[in-house]
């Protein structure tokens, strides 16, 4: 029901999928009312698809401009609300939603529960990068405020999904996002962020800027959500940007509409390339559950790669991973990672 266009792109892309995905079964969690005519508008009529949805009436919906603590004190039938126990009660082996990213993150810390020494969830991402692999970052937006001890711990956790995610022999890279790569850069809070990563057994490998979180010299950027909002929000309007100016150049005069054809394979690989669509759907990460957050204006196609990012989480896995890996971590070293109560409940 959330995000800016709700089941008119949540319901198509769920049957889509289905078509694509025969191993998957998936609770439509929503105003039964509003969800059955949608349905059957998808389906078109005696799809055999319909024995794999199941519709989970749910009364009320979170607004997308709610406040997080309204949502979880007053909306105890909505379904946001309903979709995250389906998790918590085994019954759904992972949860996505479109809609109120702080509603989300209150909820799920509510019903589901942290992971052992985990304060706090983080919204983690996948970016494309220029080596043609993907930088995970996080936190994009769970988090506006963080400690040290909170950062490190987006630092393990990243680490292990990378690890989870892509099956690495070797521990995946991680680093301090900064305004800087000298050890004398940053406020306070960045400066004892590095100082815990530095003395421990993850592979840090020091502060990274701006420019680096594309160059794909790191598997794991760490940052608060504040600025990790701000950045993905910044490259999201850039990319619109340079495919408007782009679409400017080439339609300017016959010449250049010309030259637009003559150059279309490459911009549809271009496109390909850059396209947002491709990487939408977020793992919020720290929880005792599988819990991903699609954008909020995201397209038929974006909510299916949010739906297939999700789905392939689950069918490996990537819960247990994780908990295998923060084991691993703690039980192989000797530095702040063991002392949870220095770091991990800081």
């Amino acid at each position: 029901m959330g995000g800016d266009h709700g089941i008119a792109v949540t319901i198509p892309a769920c049957v889509s999928f289905l078509r694509s995905e025969s191993g998957a079964y998936l609770l439509l969690v929503g105003r039964q009312a509003d969800i059955e005519p949608a349905l059957s508008a998808a389906l078109g009529g005696g799809d055999s698809l319909r024995q794999r949805l199941e519709i989970v009436d749910a009364p009320e919906v979170v607004e997308m401009d709610e406040a997080p603590a309204s949502a979880l004190r007053g909306k105890r039938r909505s379904s946001m609300r309903l979709a995250i126990e389906a998790v918590r009660d085994a019954r759904a082996d992972a949860c996505l939603s479109a809609g109120n990213t702080g509603a989300l993150m209150a909820i799920s810390r509510f019903v589901l529960k942290m992971l052992p020494d985990i304060e706090r969830p983080a919204i983690a991402f996948q970016l494309p990068n220029r080596s043609g692999g993907t930088t995970t970052m996080l936190d994009l937006g769970a988090n506006v405020d963080c400690e040290p001890g909170h950062l490190f711990q987006f630092g393990l956790m990243g680490s292990a999904l990378v690890t989870a995610l892509e099956h690495r022999e070797s521990p995946p890279t991680v680093a301090l996002l900064n305004i800087g790569e000298e050890l004398i850069k940053g406020n306070d809070t960045v400066k004892q962020a590095g100082a815990l990563l530095r003395e421990s057994s993850l592979n840090y490998i020091g502060y990274a800027e701006g420019d680096d979180i594309y160059a794909g010299n790191c598997d794991v950027i760490v940052c608060d959500g504040f600025v990790g909002n701000v950045a993905l929000k910044t490259s999201e309007g850039l990319a619109q940007m340079m495919g408007a100016f782009i679409r400017e150049e080439f339609s300017r005069n016959w010449i250049s509409k010309l030259m637009a054809l003559a150059a279309a394979p490459v911009l549809r690989r271009f496109k390909r390339r850059v396209d947002p669509d491709r990487y939408n759907g977020a793992a919020l990460v720290g929880l005792r559950g599988v819990v991903f957050k699609s954008h909020g204006s995201a397209s038929l196609a974006a909510f299916e790669a949010a739906l297939r990012r999700a789905y392939d989480a689950a069918d490996n896995r990537l819960l247990d991973r994780i908990r295998a890996s923060l084991d691993q971590v703690r039980a192989n070293s000797n530095d702040p990672a063991g002392s949870s109560s220095v770091v991990l409940s800081s």
